[in-house]
């Protein structure tokens, strides 16, 4: 491979993955593994092949010349694609605060420039080396803090609903488009839009990133406490305490005791499991590395026997009533990942 080539190359695909490493690298809670990051990166390279398809396809069908498509139609398939991945796992309980929804959305929007650059690399290797900073300092850039930003808002609207509203992505969606639009419109010249977006996104994040850190522990030094109390109230038969507790209660009396006695295991487990995934979350905040043990792995796999046991239309209706919360079952996942990470 000539010279050249090898330098646009570096040019047009290094920038955004720097960025990425060093916004992976700015959460001190290590909220997010590695494998799990590179999975995500995977998934935006996916979305960007899927949209090459959807934009060929649309195109063709709405009779339209391919520079009004991409201002006008493709911000639109392009940033709905990728904020699907997001939803999915917004959906899934997959991500707990804005650091990690901020990391987890330019990771897929990384990867969708990533294969976008190697398209257009493929198909016009001999241009001007000014259109290969464009694609790598601007373009890709805004991908990945279009993607960010709907991750941003799109948490911050439903970070306390357990069971989410599609309506509640609408706006993280506007804000993607109305980035990806200007950016395709900007009224001057492509490298002043480059250096522009270049400050203004990796800027927006970083300091999200900063005040996000405090957030983050003061929920979990209030999260933690509150949680070992409600776990000693429970242990102690103490069941005034909490709406979960007089639910439990109230099953209690009016249920055979095995059926009630698994339910106050299960609440119990999953209580306690939330106060490791927290224990573990504050110790890293401390420069301690703590991994997921052999006794947690083994509460999760009683837990989740627990739950087969009770059956999904019994956990339907119980987990409304003991009031998990969308980080609870973030934190849950967190541990449930790290116990099936190689490295454990």
């Amino acid at each position: 491979m000539p010279y050249d080539i090898i330098l646009k190359t570096i040019i047009a695909l290094l920038p955004v993955i720097v960025l990425v490493i060093v916004l992976f690298r700015l959460d001190s809670h290590r909220l997010l593994g590695t494998h799990f990051m590179v999975r995500m990166f995977f998934a935006g390279c996916l979305s960007a092949i899927v949209c090459g398809w959807i934009n060929g396809f649309m195109i063709e069908w709405l009779v339209i010349d391919f520079e009004r498509y991409t201002r006008f139609v493709g911000p639109v398939v392009e940033e709905t694609v990728k904020a699907s991945i997001l939803i999915y796992l917004f959906r899934t309980n997959r991500i707990g605060f804005l650091i990690d929804a901020g990391i987890l959305g330019f990771t897929v929007g990384a990867g969708f420039s990533f294969v976008e650059n190697i398209y257009y690399l493929n198909m016009s290797s001999d241009a001007h080396y000014g259109v290969w900073v464009v694609r790598g300092f601007g373009t890709a850039i805004m991908h990945g803090g279009a993607t960010a930003l709907f991750a941003i808002v799109a948490e911050t609207m439903t970070e306390r609903h357990l069971k989410m509203n599609p309506l509640l992505y609408i706006p993280g969606l506007i804000v993607a488009f109305l980035l990806h639009v200007i950016f395709n419109h900007f009224p001057i010249s492509p490298v002043l839009s480059t250096a522009v977006t270049l400050l203004i996104l990796p800027t927006i994040l970083f300091l999200l990133f900063e005040r996000n850190e405090t957030t983050i522990h003061n929920f979990l030094e209030m999260d933690f406490a509150s949680h070992r109390k409600l776990l000693r109230q429970i242990q102690h038969g103490e069941f005034t305490g909490c709406e979960a507790g007089r639910f439990l209660q109230d099953m209690q009396e009016k249920l055979a005791g095995p059926v009630a006695d698994e339910m106050i295991d299960y609440f119990c487990l999953h209580t306690e499991l939330v106060i490791n995934a927290e224990s573990i979350l504050l110790a890293r905040e401390k420069g301690i590395d703590v991994a997921v043990g052999i006794q947690i792995q083994d509460k999760l796999k009683k837990m989740h026997a627990l739950e087969k046991h009770i059956g999904r239309s019994g956990l339907r209706a119980l987990r409304p009533h003991l009031k998990f919360t969308a980080k609870d079952m973030w934190e849950i996942h967190l541990l449930e990942d790290e116990a099936h990470a190689p490295h454990h």
